[in-house]
This record gives structure tokens, sequence and C-alpha cells, in this order.
């Protein structure tokens, strides 16, 4: 009862918080019952859907989006050709391209030859509100809903919608027969609203990559044959009728009567729902403390047995570390499915396509970056796999006690970015960069980069403040880059706008280097030079001859503040670098011939371009 009292107490505290930092976030509200039956033998499914959508803008709606995404599965859509028009590119160092070519290789032209009854598609075959039909128009992966009576700020609407749809055959993260032999990978499966925001309606095509959705409560029916094993993102509500593992202990099911049974499932303050189902799913649960239950769930295969194992126990092992790292899981249940092409992450679960302990860390990650937060990603896509790939390669780290540059992959992806010349800006829309190199280097090595970087520039420790300050203030509430700087320069005290200016809305690079070395007026002088067109702070390590090591800082002057000092090495602060000024020179109390070498960022967190000139060693 107590660890109860605890709990309500700094979730209160959370809320307070929370509300003082952005009072008047406005954003939509969702609830959906969805009832859908699938023929396992025509893989297909009519649905019902019942909407109550929230529009608490202050805006008059006149008209409303949804999603068809499985339209895009069709010979000649805008993905297919999308992805052949991208395959026409040759990238020097593709992201796991075997012939050079810059298309996903899951997709390449594959979409360009599905059969009739392979591709995908969902048809809104009518939508009522107050028992009147509104007026429909597809655009593809689109659908516009004109309606007849217009949606009053800070009202309620209800909508009655049918919708039937054929499961393509697998090409992206859903679909039907995938490489393991999974039956069914189910997410993009429903017409799912569109959301609206501060910057209107965000109605992207679905074209390959990133999601956004309006938050909502979920209460979906799946019937489907009662041979077949259904996970999802959500909790279970007739589990002891289900049974397969499900079921409470002690309780044994009836048996079904008729060759289906429905699978009826609950998922609140949630974006997004995904399920799966194949007749030969097993599953496996962990109960880490303090933590949800855990479920992996898998295809049959007495070979893979033990990897899952080590699946779930990895998982299990992670959780402390992540809750005290990043913040708490909130929901009470998260599942690992087999399914899809490779990993891809939902709400309450994900699907991976084999037993990868480092895929399911990143996609358990995305509940923290993305699933909790519902940043959009087609706009900020680093927020999401960058803020990932960061926080789940800690993680992995901090389980296997690793001393080493825990980012080194990071780094290098982006510094061979770079110097590709295919950057783009990471503020490019993620659908429309010139190249999925550029976009995936970008939103997973140079978002990730940003994290690790910014402990270089504010310290780790309050770098690592940060991010649970930003959980605790921002979930569930849409975050943009501007709230998470401002979580930031609350926290460190400095102003980092430029940073992220910089980092994310031009390409501009940072090299910096070590000048000439002086006397004046008896004094030792270190030279430095800005070679990049970044300007940062500069840490500057001076290692004498006898062995002692002194650190001197140079803040930049865009920060108005200072970082505290990283460790026991000796540090002297010095006055502000304008950045302005392309040279800087600093003092040192020891004699030019007492110096063994001096470096720029010892730590190796600075994204430095060039760093063979940053460290000098001097001759004996």
């Amino acid at each position: 009862m107590r660890r109860n009292l605890i709990v309500i107490g700094l979730l209160m505290g959370l809320v307070q918080f929370s509300a003082q930092a952005q009072p008047d976030r406005w954003q939509q509200r969702i609830k959906y019952n969805i009832n859908v039956d699938m023929d396992v033998v025509t893989n297909r499914f009519s649905g019902t859907e019942k909407l109550e959508y929230t529009n608490n803008s202050p805006d008059t709606l006149n008209r409303v989006f949804f999603h068809l995404y499985w339209n895009a599965f069709q010979p000649n859509s805008s993905m297919d050709v999308r992805s052949r028009e991208l395959g026409k590119t040759r990238i020097a160092e593709p992201r796991g391209q075997s012939d050079g070519l810059d298309w996903d290789a899951r997709v390449k032209d594959r979409i360009s030859k599905l059969q009739p009854n392979e591709i995908g598609y969902q048809r809104v075959t009518s939508l009522k509100i107050a028992g009147v039909e509104q007026v429909l128009k597809e655009h593809e992966t689109i659908l516009e809903v004109v309606l007849s009576k217009p949606i009053l700020p800070r009202s309620k609407v209800l909508m009655d919608l049918n919708f039937e749809a054929q499961v393509p055959v697998q090409i992206r993260r859903s679909g039907r027969d995938n490489a393991e032999g999974i039956r069914y990978s189910m997410s993009q499966w429903y017409p799912k609203m569109v959301e609206y925001d501060y910057q209107g309606w965000n109605a992207n095509p679905y074209i390959a990559r990133e999601f956004y959705g309006v938050w909502g409560d979920y209460d979906v029916n799946i019937t489907i044959d009662k041979t077949y094993f259904v996970a999802a993102g959500g909790d279970l509500q007739n589990p002891n009728e289900i049974g397969m593992g499900y079921q409470a202990a002690g309780i044994t099911p009836k048996p079904v009567a008729g060759n289906t049974q429905t699978w009826k499932w609950q998922a609140y303050n949630v974006h997004d729902f995904v399920w799966a189902a194949d007749p030969n799913y097993k599953m496996i649960t962990r109960s880490p403390k303090d933590g949800p239950l855990i479920r992996v769930v898998y295809k049959a295969v007495d070979s893979l047995e033990n990897r899952w194992q080590r699946v779930a126990d990895s998982v299990n092992m992670a959780y402390p570390i992540i809750a005290r790292t990043f913040g708490a899981y909130p929901y009470k249940t998260y599942t690992f499915i087999q399914g899809g092409d490779g990993g891809m992450e939902y709400p309450m679960a994900t699907l991976i396509k084999n037993a990868s302990v480092g895929t399911a860390l990143h996609e358990w990650m995305h509940s923290w970056y993305q699933m909790m937060m519902g940043t959009n990603e087609s706009l900020y896509p680093w927020m999401d796999e960058g803020f990932t790939d960061y926080a789940s390669t800690r993680v992995m780290a901090t389980m296997r006690n690793s001393k080493n540059f825990w980012y080194n992959a990071s780094y290098r992806g982006y510094y061979n970015l770079a110097k590709s010349g295919l950057e783009e800006p990471a503020s490019t829309h993620s659908d429309h960069y010139n190249t999925n190199y550029a976009y995936g280097n970008a939103a997973y090595s140079k978002g990730a980069v940003f994290v690790a970087q910014l402990g270089y520039i504010v310290s780790d420790s309050i770098r690592d403040k940060i991010l649970l300050a930003y959980y605790n203030t921002w979930r569930f509430k849409h975050p943009n880059p501007n709230d998470f700087i401002r979580v930031a320069e609350k926290l460190s005290g400095m102003e980092l706008d430029w940073y992220k200016e910089y980092w994310i809305y031009t390409t501009k690079t940072i090299d910096y280097a070590i000048g000439d070395i002086s006397v004046e007026n008896g004094k030792t002088m270190i030279g430095l030079k800005r070679v990049g067109k970044m300007p940062m702070p500069v840490d500057v390590l001076v290692t004498y001859k006898d062995g002692s090591q002194e650190l001197h800082y140079v803040p930049l002057n865009l920060m108005y503040g200072e970082k505290p000092a990283e460790g026991n090495i000796p540090r002297f602060v010095h006055p502000e670098w304008r950045w302005t000024h392309p040279d800087y020179a600093f003092p040192i109390s020891k004699n030019i011939k007492d110096i063994k070498s001096i470096e720029i960022d010892p730590s190796q967190r600075l994204a430095d371009v060039n760093k063979i000139n940053n460290k000098l060693l001097i001759p004996d």
C-alpha cells in the first residue's frame, strides 16, 4: 500500500510539472471500436469501426482524413515507383546493399510484380455521421472525407465506418507469409485517422517510412480461425476463454464451438494497434521487477528455441536499466512478436524478424522514443530513430559492462554521411530525402550523435537528467525539437538553440585543429583553429612530460554558460570563444619544453569530421 501511495504521489508530481511546462498544448483524441472477421483462405477480411473523435483544436474542421496504408502494395503505386526510382542510384557505401544500389533491399521492385491475389488494399465502403453518408475521395493511401456538417472546435463526433481489405504478400512491415513463414503480420491494417495538430492535417501518403497518429483508446475484436494464435499490442480481455497460454493459472478453457473464435483486445492511450497470427506460434513470458509482463511470441522451430529464450532473458535483464535511465514503462504488457521483415515498433508490441537481442532492445526502446512521445516521425525521424539508437546502444553496453566508446558505429555512420556528398539537413521530411542512404544515416546515426554529443556540451550527468525530464514532461504530448531543447536549457542553464539549428537544420560540420604554440609576455599560449563551419565548445587536454595533465575548457559564447567539470583532471575554464572568430588562444602555466601532447576532445564525444589535426605530440 505504501508503494502505491508513493507511485501516486510521483505521478501527481509529474502531471503538475508537465502542466506547468506547457499548459496550452492541445491535441486531438480518438476512441476506436473495431471488429474484423478474417478469412484465412482468401486472406481478406471485412470490418467495422465506430469512432469517437474529439476536436480539441480551436479550428472548425470541414473535412477529415484517414490512412489506407495497404493501397501502397499495388503495382505502380507511389511506394512502388519511389522504390524503383531510388534503385537507379548507385551509392559508394550503401547500407547493407550487395548490388550497390540505393533502394530498400526489402522492397526493391517486388511491388511491381504482385498479382491480383497478392496485392494489398483497404476500401472504405461506407462512412456515416449521425446516419448521413459522407463524401469520400480516395487519394491512393489517403482517404479524404468531405463532411456534410463541420466539426466545431472542442466538440465530439461519432463516425460509423465499414471497410474491407486484402492482406498483401509481405513486402514491407505488414503482410502475409513472410520469409520466416509467419502467416499474418498485421500492422497498418485498418483505416486510421490522420493526426491534426498545430500545423494542420498531416496527411502523408505512405511511401515507405514513418508514422504519426492520434492518441486514443482501442477496443479491437478479431474473429479468426480457431487454430490461429494471436499476439497483439494490447491487453487480452478474454484470456480464460481463449487459453493458449493467456489464461490464468488453473483455468482450463472450454472447447471452441465452430471454426472461429474472437479475440478481444484493449489498448488505451496509444496511437496505433498491431497484431499478428499464426497456427504455430509459441509464447514465453517474463516479469521483471516493477515492470510489465513481457511476452515473446515466435514460430515454433525447435532449433531456434534457445535463441528466443535468450531474447526473453535479455529484455528481462534490460528493463531495470531502461527504467532508471529513461523512465518507467507505463503499460501492463509488452510483446515481442516474430513477424514482418526486420524490426518495426508499435505501441505495446513490436514485430521482429528473428531472435536478435539487439533488434529486440532497439524496438523496445521505441516505446520511449515514439510510442510514448508520439513525435511526428515524418518531420522529425531523428527524434525517434536517433534517440532510440542512442538508448538501445547504451542499454546494450551497460548490460555488457562495456568500457569502450559505445557510439562508435553511430559516429562512423555520421562521418561517412558528412563526407559522402549526399547529406541533406536532418530536418528534411523523411519521405523526401533524395536517397535512402542520406535518410538512414541522418535519422539513425546523426540523431544518435545529437544525444551523445549533447553530453559533451552540457556534461553526461546533466544530459541524463535532461532525458528523464523530457520523458516526464512530454510523454503523450507529441513533442517537437524545440520542446526537447527547452527541457535541456532549463536543466543545463545554457542556451542551446544554436546546437539544434546547426546540427539539425544545416549540413555544416565540426572541425577543430591545434594551431600555433607560442610564448607571449613570458606565457605559453596554445592556439586553436575552427576549420569547420559549426562552432562548438572545446575541451583541450594538455599532458606534460612529468605525467601530469590539465584540461582546458573553452565555452562557446552562444551558450551563455558552461558545463560542470567532469572527471578528476584539474580543469581551467577560459573566456568564451565567439563563434565569429576562427582563431583562439589560451595560456597554460608551464613551459613549452614541458609539454608532451595536446589533444582536442579527449573524450571523443565531439563529432569532429577530421581528427587528424586534433592531437599534437611534441618530441623530446
